[in-house]
């Protein structure tokens, strides 16, 4: 059985335009993201959509929200292993600045697959968690089987393209995920192979990173892979 998911970054946001690492950061959508979002909404109107995933944060739930203009009655579920990698103390800093002032460290901050910047999560850590997600809808899709639309973020969907592209992590690494284009990909259910059934759950790897107490991991008991929490 196939199943297809459409998995989107967010459109632009004010942080995105003025070049701070954004993160764990709720910055809106601009003008231009709201068009951005438009288009996904156009790409993806063809299709049937059954259910949709989102982060907690504004931009994506504001990009999910628009795309799904042309799908009513779409339930939609809130799941944090989508959330953007959080940047820790860097959050809020020019990126332009840092990579004048020091290259080195932002090659590894910006294209660093292990490198954990303080309070932060690696591009590593942010992988483990996705997989995890990706794990557990698979599963559930098993039972409920359906199209699904994922409003992810750059560094969150890097991992479903590396999976479903079928990528080297060098690869993955230098993704830059455009903000007007879904990624349409096959899942198919009966696939155990897809990804690893023996990882353990991603609910370790938030330890160590700064989280800011308004935001709750457990934030959707209406979410069907609520397990995970």
């Amino acid at each position: 059985m196939l199943c297809k998911l459409f998995v989107f970054r967010h459109a632009e946001t004010f942080d995105n335009s003025h070049g701070v690492f954004s993160g764990w950061r709720d910055s809106e959508l601009t003008f231009k993201g709201l068009s951005q979002a438009q288009e996904i909404a156009e790409q993806l109107k063809p299709y049937q959509i059954d259910y949709a995933f989102a982060s907690h944060l504004k931009r994506s739930r504001r990009t999910l929200e628009i795309v799904l203009q042309n799908h009513p009655y779409v339930p939609v579920f809130i799941d944090d292993r989508l959330i953007e990698r959080c940047y820790g103390l860097l959050q809020g800093r020019n990126k332009r600045k840092m990579e004048h002032e020091n290259p080195e460290e932002y090659a590894q901050i910006h294209r660093g697959y292990g490198f954990v910047p303080p309070g932060g999560e690696s591009l590593e850590i942010v992988e483990k968690r996705v997989i995890s997600f990706l794990e557990q809808l698979t599963e559930w899709l098993k039972q409920n089987p359906g199209n699904v639309a994922i409003s992810c973020h750059n560094n969150s969907m890097r991992p479903f393209r590396r999976i479903f592209e079928n990528l080297s992590i060098t690869q993955m690494c230098k993704l830059e995920n455009p903000q007007d284009r879904a990624s349409v990909c096959e899942l198919e259910l009966g696939n155990s192979s897809l990804v690893s059934q023996k990882r353990k759950t991603s609910r370790l790897y938030w330890k160590g990173v700064r989280i800011p107490r308004k935001i709750k991991l457990a934030s959707d008991a209406q979410n069907p892979l609520k397990k995970y929490y």
